[in-house]
């Protein structure tokens, strides 16, 4: 894979990842006028919960539902330049124009014993609710250049190009001085809150361990000490034992409804050997990875016969903490539970964070094989 890093008209970093290595040379430049690039976005911290939120309110100006001629990740043309100089492009990764999180260039981030002694501001000027600049960093990855199409609809290779990007920017960003965690996702269709339409996820870098991330640790860390096993491990096993819920297999991976799920359609795709994150992946593994999404992907279109709205988000080890009980995944959730019912989160969901299955798994999980 050939990998041409370029800069944007207002300095923010471009990658383009060609499979070919005789793909044309990207040096094309952006012809914008654009303001210099400063994040903006700051951080305070819930007192009641202890949790960090992101406040970026200038990502209200971001691009919002453009006509397909406007859109900002189509290649660039001679008449109307977009965030892709090039005219046309197999996988490129570009720092978000609109982040929730970001470093302005050149201003030092504190670090492991700098950063705990760091003195916060505090909103209103007191010491209740701690904030800080919301350092990290937040990309684009646009999988194709065509407009018209979606991630199911990919080639293997370029699906297999996507796979690597995504680990060549999990590596980076775990290297990014203030990055605590890594997720790359994929938003899709406008019932998720998708307001671009062409096919694209993004990748954030937080500047600290989420909270779900933490609460998924501590169940592992407590597991293995009463057990001596690797939590996934375990309920991999048992969903490949009990066989209901499995969906599909391969040699390196598994794709199953939880027991448990929360959403009318999920589904986990976990690796049968236990890696921290995607650059652990070997190449044996990545290409595995590739014809059982594509192939899910296929049958979650076809679960109500329409192009399903879903998150799809990979579970990986935090930069720096607790990464021995960490097995990475993906999961792949969807709104929808009829072809014309969304599942809504309200009262007990969005309030308490108890969740009310719609859809029992085990029928999910046999729709779904049978779809194949």
């Amino acid at each position: 894979m050939r990998r041409t890093v370029a800069q944007l008209a207002d300095g923010r970093e471009i990658i383009y990842f060609d499979a070919d290595p005789a793909a044309p040379t990207r040096g094309a430049s952006d012809t914008r006028d654009l303001p210099p690039y400063q994040p903006a976005s700051e951080m305070r911290r819930d007192p009641l919960s202890g949790e960090w939120v992101a406040i970026a309110a200038h990502r209200q100006s971001r691009t919002y539902k453009p006509p397909a001629d406007l859109c900002p990740l189509c290649p660039s043309t001679a008449d109307r330049p977009t965030e892709i100089p090039e005219a046309d492009y197999d996988v490129v990764v570009f720092q978000n124009r609109f982040p929730s999180f970001g470093t302005p260039p050149g201003v030092p981030v504190p670090v492991g014993d700098e950063r705990a002694a760091t003195v916060l501001a505090g909103v209103d000027g007191g010491t209740l609710v701690p904030s800080r600049p919301a350092v990290g960093r937040c990309e684009v990855v646009c999988f194709t250049s065509d407009h018209d199409t979606s991630f199911a609809q990919l080639t293997p290779a370029r699906a297999r190009t996507v796979v690597d990007a995504w680990a060549d920017r999990t590596a980076a960003l775990a290297a990014t001085p203030g990055v605590e965690e890594v997720f790359c996702f994929e938003n899709r269709g406008e019932q998720i809150g998708v307001t671009l339409h062409h096919p694209h996820g993004q990748i954030y870098g937080y500047p600290f361990v989420t909270p779900r991330t933490a609460r998924l640790q501590a169940q592992a860390e407590r597991h293995h000490a009463s057990h001596g096993r690797p939590l996934l491990g375990d309920v991999l096993d048992a969903e490949r034992a009990a066989g209901t819920r499995v969906v599909a297999e391969n040699e390196h991976w598994t794709a199953f409804v939880p027991a448990a799920a929360r959403w009318p359609v999920e589904v986990q795709l976990v690796p049968r050997r236990q890696v921290a994150d995607l650059p652990a992946l070997t190449s044996d593994e990545r290409d595995a990875f590739v014809p059982l999404y594509l192939d899910l992907l296929g049958r979650l279109d076809r679960l109500h016969d329409q192009p399903l709205p879903y998150v799809a988000g990979w579970h990986q080890a935090p930069v720096r903490a607790d990464r021995e009980r960490s097995w990475l995944r993906l999961e792949v959730f969807s709104v929808l539970r009829g072809p014309d019912r969304l599942k809504y989160l309200a009262g007990s969901e969005s309030g308490m964070a108890v969740w009310i299955g719609d859809v029992l798994p085990e029928r999910v999980a046999q729709r779904l094989r049978e779809l194949g």
